[in-house]
Protein backbone atom coordinates (compact mmCIF):
# COMPACT_ATOMS: atom_id res chain seq x y z
CA UNK A 1 0.00 0.00 0.00
CA UNK A 2 1.36 3.30 -0.54
CA UNK A 3 0.72 6.15 1.80
CA UNK A 4 2.14 9.57 -0.17
CA UNK A 5 4.85 11.76 2.37
CA UNK A 6 3.26 15.14 0.70
CA UNK A 7 0.39 14.26 2.27
CA UNK A 8 -1.17 14.65 6.23
CA UNK A 9 -3.53 11.45 7.38
CA UNK A 10 -6.17 10.84 10.06
CA UNK A 11 -6.98 8.01 12.66
CA UNK A 12 -9.97 7.59 10.46
CA UNK A 13 -8.53 6.95 7.14
CA UNK A 14 -8.82 10.28 5.81
CA UNK A 15 -6.11 11.74 3.50
CA UNK A 16 -5.72 15.73 2.98
CA UNK A 17 -3.70 17.68 0.83
CA UNK A 18 -3.27 21.54 1.58
CA UNK A 19 -2.38 24.04 -1.00
CA UNK A 20 -2.59 27.67 0.36
CA UNK A 21 -5.76 27.37 2.17
CA UNK A 22 -7.28 24.95 -0.01
CA UNK A 23 -7.09 21.29 0.91
CA UNK A 24 -8.29 18.60 -1.02
CA UNK A 25 -9.02 15.01 1.03
CA UNK A 26 -10.39 11.42 0.22
CA UNK A 27 -9.73 8.00 2.12
CA UNK A 28 -6.54 6.24 2.19
CA UNK A 29 -5.28 3.43 -0.11
CA UNK A 30 -5.79 1.41 3.34
CA UNK A 31 -9.73 2.58 4.01
CA UNK A 32 -10.51 1.87 0.21
CA UNK A 33 -8.87 -1.69 0.48
CA UNK A 34 -10.83 -2.38 3.70
CA UNK A 35 -13.85 -1.43 2.46
CA UNK A 36 -13.68 -3.29 -0.85
CA UNK A 37 -15.58 -1.85 -3.95
CA UNK A 38 -17.26 1.24 -2.93
CA UNK A 39 -20.17 1.31 -5.38
CA UNK A 40 -21.42 4.74 -3.92
CA UNK A 41 -20.12 8.25 -2.33
CA UNK A 42 -22.93 10.19 -0.45
CA UNK A 43 -21.61 13.83 0.35
CA UNK A 44 -24.40 16.59 1.48
CA UNK A 45 -22.17 18.96 3.09
CA UNK A 46 -21.04 21.52 0.12
CA UNK A 47 -21.36 25.10 1.59
CA UNK A 48 -21.44 23.69 4.88
CA UNK A 49 -18.90 25.02 8.10
CA UNK A 50 -17.70 21.90 9.63
CA UNK A 51 -15.61 21.32 12.88
CA UNK A 52 -12.66 18.84 12.33
CA UNK A 53 -13.41 14.99 13.23
CA UNK A 54 -17.13 15.88 11.94
CA UNK A 55 -18.86 13.68 9.71
CA UNK A 56 -18.80 14.89 6.21
CA UNK A 57 -20.68 12.24 4.55
CA UNK A 58 -20.67 8.17 3.50
CA UNK A 59 -19.39 6.10 1.39
CA UNK A 60 -20.74 2.69 0.91
CA UNK A 61 -18.79 -0.75 -0.47
CA UNK A 62 -20.63 -3.97 -1.37
CA UNK A 63 -20.74 -4.64 2.32
CA UNK A 64 -20.92 -1.77 4.26
CA UNK A 65 -21.13 2.06 4.70
CA UNK A 66 -18.55 3.76 6.76
CA UNK A 67 -18.85 8.00 8.05
CA UNK A 68 -16.45 9.97 6.34
CA UNK A 69 -14.31 12.65 9.29
CA UNK A 70 -13.71 15.27 8.27
CA UNK A 71 -9.36 15.93 9.21
CA UNK A 72 -9.74 19.62 10.19
CA UNK A 73 -12.77 22.74 10.39
CA UNK A 74 -13.55 24.45 7.56
CA UNK A 75 -15.81 24.99 5.14
CA UNK A 76 -16.50 22.61 1.90
CA UNK A 77 -16.54 23.51 -0.89
CA UNK A 78 -16.54 21.07 -3.89
CA UNK A 79 -17.48 17.38 -4.06
CA UNK A 80 -15.86 14.86 -6.71
CA UNK A 81 -18.66 14.86 -9.30
CA UNK A 82 -16.27 12.45 -10.98
CA UNK A 83 -17.92 10.40 -8.29
CA UNK A 84 -21.53 10.06 -8.95
CA UNK A 85 -20.68 8.22 -11.77
CA UNK A 86 -17.30 6.34 -10.86
CA UNK A 87 -17.25 5.93 -7.53
CA UNK A 88 -14.81 2.67 -8.34
CA UNK A 89 -12.26 5.91 -8.46
CA UNK A 90 -11.88 5.74 -4.89
CA UNK A 91 -10.38 2.22 -5.70
CA UNK A 92 -8.09 2.73 -8.80
CA UNK A 93 -6.96 5.74 -7.57
CA UNK A 94 -7.54 7.22 -3.93
CA UNK A 95 -5.19 9.85 -4.12
CA UNK A 96 -5.83 10.80 -7.44
CA UNK A 97 -9.07 11.24 -8.98
CA UNK A 98 -10.68 9.59 -6.34
CA UNK A 99 -10.67 12.26 -4.10
CA UNK A 100 -13.69 13.41 -1.92
CA UNK A 101 -13.80 17.05 -1.42
CA UNK A 102 -12.28 20.23 -1.59
CA UNK A 103 -12.60 22.61 1.62
CA UNK A 104 -11.44 25.91 2.70
CA UNK A 105 -9.63 25.49 5.67
CA UNK A 106 -9.89 27.91 8.51
CA UNK A 107 -6.47 27.10 10.14
CA UNK A 108 -3.60 25.77 7.84
CA UNK A 109 -1.56 25.05 10.58
CA UNK A 110 -3.93 22.11 12.27
CA UNK A 111 -2.99 20.26 9.40
CA UNK A 112 0.13 20.33 10.50
CA UNK A 113 -0.92 18.43 13.11
CA UNK A 114 -1.88 15.58 11.58
CA UNK A 115 0.07 12.19 11.18
CA UNK A 116 2.65 12.05 8.86
CA UNK A 117 2.66 9.49 6.16
CA UNK A 118 5.70 7.23 8.51
CA UNK A 119 2.89 7.59 11.59
CA UNK A 120 -0.27 6.80 9.18
CA UNK A 121 1.61 3.85 8.40
CA UNK A 122 2.98 2.47 11.16
CA UNK A 123 -0.68 2.99 12.75
CA UNK A 124 -2.59 0.52 10.26
CA UNK A 125 0.79 -1.98 10.29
Amino acid sequence: MQFPAELRYTKDHEWIRLEGNVATIGITDFAQHELGDIVYVDINSVGKELAAEEVFGTVEAVKTVSDLFLPVAGTLNEVNALLEKQPELVNSDPYGDGWMVKMTVADPAAVAALMSSEAYAALVG
